[in-house]
């Protein structure tokens, strides 16, 4: 018998084992694959999923799916396009560690499924459709490291839970409708490092000093996420910070000394914010990239130790108030290429070696009271893209190296006492798009050829003479040139009425001589013609009438003849000023109305049917018979007679219905200026005309009004027939609050207020190449919900105002279209949330089968422009792409949009602002 020894019977028992072993893995892998295809069928089979079928080969090898000893421990589904709910039956996959579902449309609340992983150690469930809070008990996921539901339409708080997951590294809420509070014990997360909660509508909430226990934090992102108060002294002991970016918050006080202590932090954003008092001058954070602290209320000066920051690419300051000069040590950082500091009190001299040892790219020291030349150096590197020193008092010649400055597209160094020649070369340089000199002393004559990407030219109130030559094609994109008060002479080119994109000229207080062409080869865009004040003669030509787009026309102080072509009265001008010339014979009698009473002055030859332009009136010829003459005049006074007593009763019973309303006169208007002004108030309020009428919103009505001679204002009466109402008195004092204190190249000037009970009048710079966008900014309908609140202007309330406009577009409807409380944006939310066509809200003149896809996209697009959360409005260069075809559709579910499911994920294939590029690609081998 044998006999069965302690070795044989282990080797006997491990073979048992590792056969039972074999088996319970064999099970597992047909269990773990069943699940699979089951998800993929509740999915009802993506197409991103097709090669998820049963075959030899392991599922361990099937696209996004990872193992470890034959058991799936990641499944990385981001980009899938997998569109519903997680199912529970996932939870079977018992070993998980990484879920990855980025990216996708998936809706519902937070999948607490995912609490039966044990071992998850990475969630991520950004950009998707999620909805409602994060659940209170979500540190049962105790071991998890990485937690990303940013991009997705959470609400209500962040729960104290959150604080208790131990092994927490990084931590992604940003993009998200949170609009409750966040909780300190955020700070207990010991082993965190990267933070990101910007873009919420959080309640009103200071930086809790907890967070600055987070000593292995390195990112820290609460941008645009209504935090208040200062910010915490004890931020200098966060000793990791690389990155931190607080902007566009109220946050107020001064910025603690400790934060230019920090040997690590790289990154500061802290602009747009209500920040006051001096940037600390001791900086030893010597790793500094990026300082961002615009739109601030700082004072006192530039640190000289920023001159020690070599690393420093990107410098903002500016919209401050500092004082005092330029640091010159910072012309010589290694790697500067953006130095903003305009709209400070900066003066005395630019740095002068600014571009002689880094490439710089952008240049912009506009609104300072700067001396001295600009900086020989700034293209020196060969990248500059832009000049911008407007309103200095910087003089001496424009630097050589603009000649060959290739990489500029703008350079705007208008009111200041540059003198001298232009460099030939920045004439013509390759890109250059804006040339903006205007108010200078420089001399010389225009080049025959300028750059063909040049659209903007100004160089009026300079000494500018000689001829205006205009050789070959390279005007050809200009749109606007103004060139008044220079020293030309000539006649005005026949090439010069080829400019097909030409909207805007401007050649007046000039010496030019000669007819003007008669023939007018493509000035099909121009709007606005002033050629007053020169010596130009003969005819004015009959081709001018056949402008479709002219508005404005200005010929006085000239020595025009011969009588004024009758087509002109075809043109619906809003300015028009023919006097001071030689002209003769009737006005056309489109412009015999009080509209034009000054258009024709100190022309003798001319007369008027009717004595009521302080012109003569034309003399008729005499009747044949003086008895039908008089049966005629008694007719006639008969006729007058009659209607003046109809008027006069007519007046009595307005005055008689209207006179509470408007009792009061105008002496009791309230004058509110801003700036010098050349005009007074009566200027303005006998300007408001219907004839003057360019553009009409929900709370009022924009006007073009002629202040005072050549000056010419736009100006916006906000009106009620009821004293203001809230909304409307807020709209008012938000623009008045704003504009008055903002100087800004592309933000127009605001330059008074006229106030009555009844009435509030804005009046702006008027800039003939934004009349229209003039007459519905800040209007009913296209500003944006948060205006009213946060009372600022941003990229994402201009995308809102954009998104109205193409809602209008496509759908042929007025922005204020609805209720009185409604508007065209919520009026298409509304239409989709009701599950209607988009085809059904379209305009009928764009339904061409041909154009119904691209239209309905375009449609789409301005919904999601106008989320009422700015966190879920795309970006203007992701609408751009959407526009141009360069991305893809936009994805439409329509039983998703709502409160909570708001436009997020906007586009499929966009990368939200600031995403780690962590977030799409985990790490395989946790």
């Amino acid at each position: 018998m044998l006999k069965i020894t302690p070795i044989m019977f282990s080797l006997h028992f491990l073979a048992l084992f590792l056969l039972f072993l074999d088996h319970a893995n064999a099970q597992l892998h047909d269990q773990e694959q069943a699940i699979l295809l089951r998800l993929k069928q509740y999915w009802q089979n993506p197409s991103s999923l097709d090669r998820w079928t049963p075959s030899s080969s392991s599922h361990c090898t099937w696209p996004g799916v990872a193992c470890t000893n034959n058991s799936i421990t990641q499944l990385l589904l981001d980009n899938k396009d997998i569109s519903g709910t997680i199912p529970p039956f996932i939870s079977d996959l018992k070993n998980l560690k990484v879920l990855n579902f980025s990216n996708n449309s998936i809706i519902g609340k937070f999948p607490v499924v995912v609490y039966n992983f044990s071992k998850l150690e990475i969630l991520d469930l950004s950009q998707n459709y999620f909805v409602g809070t994060i659940p209170d008990d979500i540190d049962s996921l105790s071991r998890l490291s990485y937690l990303n539901l940013c991009a997705n339409n959470f609400t209500g708080n962040i729960p104290p839970a959150i604080g208790r997951i131990p092994e927490l590294r990084t931590l992604y809420l940003h993009y998200n409708l949170f609009n409750g509070t966040f909780p300190a014990e955020i700070g207990n997360l010991s082993k965190l490092e990267e933070l990101y909660m910007a873009h919420n509508g959080f309640l009103p909430s200071k930086l809790p000093s907890s967070f600055t226990q987070l000593k292995k934090l390195r990112e820290l992102w609460i941008s645009e996420a209504n935090l208040i108060g200062e910010i915490p002294q004890m931020i200098g002991e966060m000793v990791a910070l690389e990155h931190l970016d607080l902007s566009e918050n109220e946050l107020t006080g001064s910025i603690p000394n400790g934060l230019f202590m920090l040997k690590n932090l790289k990154v500061l954003f802290l602009y747009n914010n209500l920040l006051s008092g001096q940037i600390p001058q001791v900086v030893e954070a010597l790793n500094f990239i990026v300082i961002d602290l615009s739109w601030n209320s700082l004072n006192g000066t530039i640190p000289v130790d920023f001159g020690k920051l070599d690393k420093l690419s990107g410098l903002s300051l500016s919209f401050n108030q500092l004082s005092g000069e330029i640091p010159e040590s910072i012309g010589r950082l290694p790697a500067l290429k953006d130095f903003a500091l305009f709209s400070n009190n900066l003066s005395g001299p630019i740095p002068p070696d600014l571009g002689r040892y880094s490439a710089l790219d952008g240049f912009q020291v506009a609104s300072n009271r700067l001396t001295g030349n600009l900086p020989e150096y700034l293209c020196h590197g060969g990248s500059l893209t832009g000049v911008i020193a407007f309103d200095n008092k910087l003089g001496g010649e424009l630097p050589k190296s603009l000649e060959n400055c290739s990489s500029l597209l703008a350079v705007s160094i208008s009111n200041n006492a540059f003198f001298g020649n232009i460099p030939v070369g920045l004439w013509t340089a390759l890109n250059l798009q804006q040339l903006m000199i205007s108010d200078n002393l420089f001399t010389g004559e225009l080049p025959n050829e300028v750059s063909t990407s040049l659209s903007r030219l100004e160089i009026s109130n300079n000494k500018f003479s000689g001829s205006i030559s205009i050789e070959g094609n390279s005007w050809r994109n200009l749109v606007v040139f103004k060139a008044s008060n220079n020293q030309f002479t000539g006649t005005i080119p026949l090439e010069l009425t080829a400019l097909p994109n030409l909207t805007v000229l401007l050649l007046d207080e000039n010496q030019l001589t000669g007819a003007l062409p008669s023939d007018i080869i493509s000035w099909k865009s121009l709007t606005t013609l002033n050629l007053s004040q020169n010596q130009l003669s003969g005819q004015i030509p009959e081709e001018i009438a056949t402008l479709p787009h002219l508005l404005e026309l200005d010929l006085s102080d000239n020595q025009f003849s011969g009588e004024i072509p009758p087509q002109l009265g075809l043109l619906r001008l809003t300015y028009l000023n023919l006097s001071s010339n030689h002209l003769v014979g009737k006005i056309p009698a489109e412009y015999e109305n009080a509209a034009y009473s000054s258009s024709f002055l100190n022309n003798p030859g001319i007369c008027a049917s009717r004595p009521s332009l302080y012109l003569k009136v034309c003399i008729s010829r005499p009747q044949k018979s003086s008895k039908t003459s008089t049966q005629l005049l008694a007719l006639i006074l008969s006729v007058l007679i009659t209607a003046f007593l109809l008027a006069l009763l007519f007046s009595f019973i307005i005055i008689r219905v209207h006179w509470k309303r408007n009792h009061r006169s105008d002496s009791e208007w309230k004058f509110i200026n801003f700036h010098r002004l050349n005009f007074t108030q009566s200027n303005i309020l006998s300007g408001l005309t219907e004839s003057n009428l360019i553009g009409s919103g929900g709370s009022g009505k924009v006007y073009r009004v002629a202040a005072n001679g050549s000056s010419v204002v736009a100006v916006k009466r906000i009106w009620n027939n009821r004293p203001l109402e809230k909304k409307l008195e807020k709209e008012f004092l938000a623009e008045v609050e704003i504009l008055s204190t903002i100087r800004h190249l592309n933000i127009v000037k605001l330059l008074c207020c006229i106030v009555n009970d009844n009435s509030k009048l804005l009046v702006y710079e008027y800039l003939e190449e934004l009349a229209t966008v003039s007459a519905v900014a800040g209007s009913f309908g296209y500003i944006a919900p948060e205006y009213a609140q946060t009372v600022r202007v941003n990229e994402k309330t201009d995308v809102y105002s954009f998104g109205v406009v193409l809602l209008e577009l496509t759908t042929g409807k007025a922005a204020n279209y609805g209720d009185e409380h409604t508007g065209l944006a919520k009026w298409a939310l509304r239409h989709m949330q009701e599950g209607k066509t988009i085809v059904d809200a379209l305009d009928e003149e764009i339904k061409e089968p041909c154009h119904v896809d691209e239209m309905s996209n375009v449609f789409l697009l301005g919904v999601f422009c106008t989320s009422e959360v700015p966190s879920a409005r795309p970006h203007m260069k992701e609408v751009l792409q959407i526009l141009l075809g360069r991305n893809h559709p936009l994805v439409y579910g329509m039983k998703n949009i709502g409160s909570e499911y708001d436009s997020t994920p906007l586009l499929k294939n966009s990368k939200r602002e600031r995403q780690s590029e962590s977030d799409s690609t985990l790490a395989s081998d946790n």
